[in-house]
């Protein structure tokens, strides 16, 4: 990287240059969209320039919070990385990247997720693929229809029913790993615009309820007309019993007539995917995102873990762009709580900060991160005991940013 290259929190004077360069390399409309030039609460925004003061390189850290088995995480999720075509290859990413980290490092953030457009750049800076997302089309004939339950009530959802079905959600993302908790700053800032203006942020919501408390929602966008083209896209879905799952595939099996495509993103495990006929889904889009931690100590405290998972480990971690994770670690985990301490201890485990994320994600174990030379020890060592860390199951992530 040139040595003039300077980073600093952008401005909103600086809001047109970043959308120019956003535009540039993600391509878009000719015009900013009138939220470009507007400040964005619960967002920090950096920029790189060079020795004239032209902007060649912005990242965005969203100021999120994510369920780890019944507890919020701090996140600083990262969207907006764009380098302009003459500097890139020549650290200003990583420049970007680091300046961000000990930001969120400042602020409070424990962990952070990525959905990347190429893997390399953000694995040499630590971050690695954890999972994918997954849309999918399923033919809306092979829906199970379902006779309308007779203790539940359908109807229509209004901007009034939001705060409603942001607690059903909650209810049933908090005890899942990586979710977004939909809480905080930024998402108080999207909902005000549909607060002010009195609509849905889709076309359509359908509830399900029983005895007047809500069981069961779906949002959703209708497009591409009403012949073979014809889709229902779910934007949002989720149910807490196995009746009103059923009801919720029953009126989703009642588009068939002119809405041959059901789109959505699957959530494995969830209690409508258990009635949708997965067997026949045909890929649709995937998205690959990735992970790291901003602060290890943090990352295992603050998070929720299984309570029947007790041990000790000790380790050493290497992380080249955030000094404060580097060093020796002794982990405990015992009745849903963790604890990580350093240690003078000697270890002969020696982790990456990529193995720390795939392992802290459940996307490995300890003897497949040593097969990929993400985990090092000498010969005849055991590297099983890492796998504590790995040890509360895979987590997912489900809205995109």
């Amino acid at each position: 990287m040139h040595s003039a290259t300077h980073i600093r929190e952008l401005t909103d004077d600086d809001a047109t240059d970043a959308w120019r360069l956003g535009r540039t390399a993600f391509g878009s409309d000719p015009q900013p969209p009138p939220q470009t030039t507007t400040p964005t609460p619960g967002t920090t925004r950096y920029g790189a320039f060079d020795h004239t003061g032209r902007l060649i390189g912005k990242a965005i850290d969203l100021h999120h919070d994510q369920w780890w088995d019944g507890r919020a995480i701090a996140a600083a999720d990262i969207a907006g990385v764009a380098v302009a075509p003459e500097t890139r290859g020549r650290g200003v990413a990583r420049a970007l990247l680091t300046t961000l980290l000990r930001g969120a490092h400042d602020r409070g953030a424990a962990i952070s997720a990525l959905f990347p457009t190429v893997a390399a750049p953000y694995r040499a800076c630590g971050w690695e693929i954890a999972g994918t997302r997954r849309t999918v089309d399923l033919p809306t004939a092979l829906l199970t229809p379902h006779r309308p339950s007779p203790h539940l009530t359908v109807r229509p959802g209004s901007p009034d029913d939001l705060p409603a079905v942001d607690d059903l959600y909650a209810h049933t993302a908090r005890h899942r790993r990586g979710l977004l908790t939909r809480r905080g700053t930024l998402f108080d800032h999207h909902r005000a615009r549909h607060t002010a203006d009195h609509t849905l942020p889709y076309d359509g919501l359908t509830l399900v309820e029983h005895r007047g408390h809500l069981v069961g929602y779906a949002a959703w966008n209708r497009r591409h007309g009403y012949g073979a083209d014809g889709t229902l896209t779910i934007e949002d879905l989720a149910a807490t019993t196995g009746d009103a799952a059923r009801e919720l595939v029953g009126i989703l099996a009642s588009w068939r007539s002119v809405a041959p495509t059901l789109r959505l993103t699957l959530l494995p495990g969830d209690a409508v995917t258990a009635h949708l006929p997965v067997e026949k889904a045909r890929e649709h889009h995937q998205d690959t995102w990735m992970h790291r931690p901003v602060d290890v100590t943090h990352a295992v405290r603050d998070r929720g873990w299984p309570a029947h998972v007790h041990g000790t480990t000790t380790f050493t971690l290497d992380d080249p762009l955030a000094d404060w994770n580097t060093g020796t670690w002794h982990l405990e985990i015992t009745d849903g709580t963790a604890d990580l301490r350093r240690t003078t201890a000697d270890t002969d485990l020696h982790l990456t900060i990529r193995g720390f994320a795939l392992l802290y994600t459940g996307a490995a174990t300890a003897r497949t991160l040593a097969q990929a030379g993400l985990l090092h020890h000498p010969a005849g060592t055991d590297p099983a005991p890492l796998d504590l860390l790995a040890a509360a199951g895979p987590a997912q992530l489900g809205d995109y940013f």
